[in-house]
């Protein structure tokens, strides 16, 4: 038990506090975002550019984040991060016009970037290297909760107060995140280190972590599909099923895998998750075509949760596991290119397939992506199946 109250000393759980209230402060905006442009006067298509603009900052700028992580204070940088989020947010309740709401985006983008990558990068610092995977799994659930929570949030309240009003709670989260990391006492400063390790230049990406982007940019695809699309999904196809409770459902089977699993994060070897993640990815692929009720779609989130949820968090532990303690926010930056890529590309392919394909094909479609992932793991199984072994 002694192990247990080493890692989650103050510091941890005040940074897992904070990336909870930073991801609900944008995971709040994210369904309202569209409908909000539109009410001060965006067309449909500069409102689409509105809510896609925060993914394209986000991947021109992972690097530079990863590469100032290693260079600056965890603190500081999260703090700026913070700050731009809460302006962004700020911003976002004040627009005159749609206009504005752009230029807000892209702060408050700025500070979404800065703020994933340090927070995970810290956390995974101020936790002894051995449980880097049992951190990052609670770490990964924050982020979950928040995702879950946050726009359940925003959708109910919005038409009850308006969009406005509404956005004072995703700015409250923000200030909460601020005020957080005032009380934690290691503000993870870089290592300093003489000679040939220190990194000099400008790094895109961190090249051992290179297997982990590719993976978390195929198994993303079809959660953010599903996150973008499960409704005009349910309706397209003219099932009368409470699609809305889908993500709570995806939340609390998380929620008991985590819990479940956690100490098996830092025990178990890379190939274990990823043949339960591939095949559950199949069975819920299967249980999305057939969804007929409530039962079916509760499978289909449990098996989503199966798959993203435990390989998300796997992917993002052994990103930091194969790369230098004095690259590891390089690392990070490199697992959330993956993300971004996912997260703005997904529902952009799935868009396409809609129109091309009858709907009944719709997730179908996404069994392509299990021989991808297959050919990716056995080409890197030694490398991402030895990062345990990087203590």
């Amino acid at each position: 038990m002694i192990k247990k109250k080493g890692i989650y000393t103050r510091d941890v759980i005040l940074v897992m506090m904070a990336s909870f209230f930073f991801m609900f402060s944008t995971m709040f905006v994210t369904p309202i975002i569209n409908g909000y442009a539109k009410s001060l006067g965006a067309s449909s298509s500069f409102a689409g550019i509105i809510v896609g603009v925060m993914s394209i900052v986000a991947i021109f700028l992972r690097p530079i984040a990863g590469n100032l992580t290693d260079k600056f204070s965890k603190y500081r940088l999260s703090l700026i991060g913070g700050l731009m989020i809460l302006i962004g947010v700020i911003g976002y309740a004040i627009a005159p016009k749609g206009s504005w709401l752009l230029f807000f985006r892209i702060i408050n983008g700025i500070g979404y970037v800065l703020g994933t990558v340090c927070m995970s990068t810290w956390l995974a610092l101020l936790v002894p290297r051995q449980h880097v995977g049992e951190a990052m799994g609670f770490y990964g659930l924050m982020n979950a909760l928040a995702m879950a929570l946050a726009p359940a949030l925003s959708i109910d309240l919005y038409p009850i107060i308006g969009y406005r009003e509404s956005l004072i709670a995703a700015d409250v989260a923000a200030f909460l995140m601020i005020v957080s990391i005032q009380f934690v006492g290691n503000h993870a400063r870089p290592l300093k280190k003489t000679g040939i390790d220190q990194p000099k230049k400008f790094k895109l990406i961190q090249k051992n972590v290179l297997p982990v982007m590719l993976l978390t940019t195929l198994f993303a695809f079809p959660y953010f599909t599903t996150q973008a699309d499960v409704v005009t999904y349910a309706s397209q196809r003219h099932i009368n099923i409470a699609i809305g409770s889908y993500f709570l459902i995806y939340a609390i089977v998380l929620l008991v895998i985590r819990l479940w699993l956690k100490k098996y994060f830092d025990l178990v070897r890379f190939g274990v998750w990823f043949w339960i993640s591939t095949v559950s990815l199949a069975i819920c692929i299967y249980f999305m075509t057939i969804m007929h009720s409530n039962v079916e779609m509760a499978l289909g989130a449990t098996f989503l949760a199966l798959s993203y949820g435990i390989i998300y968090s796997v992917l993002q532990s052994t990103a930091l596991l194969l790369a230098p303690m004095q690259e590891q926010g390089i690392a990070s930056s490199t697992f959330y290119l993956g993300l971004d890529f996912g997260m703005s590309f997904g529902p952009i392919i799935s868009g396409f397939i809609d129109q091309i394909l009858p709907i009944n094909y719709f997730y179908l479609v996404e069994l392509i992506l299990i021989p991808f992932i297959l050919v990716i793991y056995f080409i890197y199984r030694k490398r991402l199946n030895g990062a345990i072994d990087h203590h």
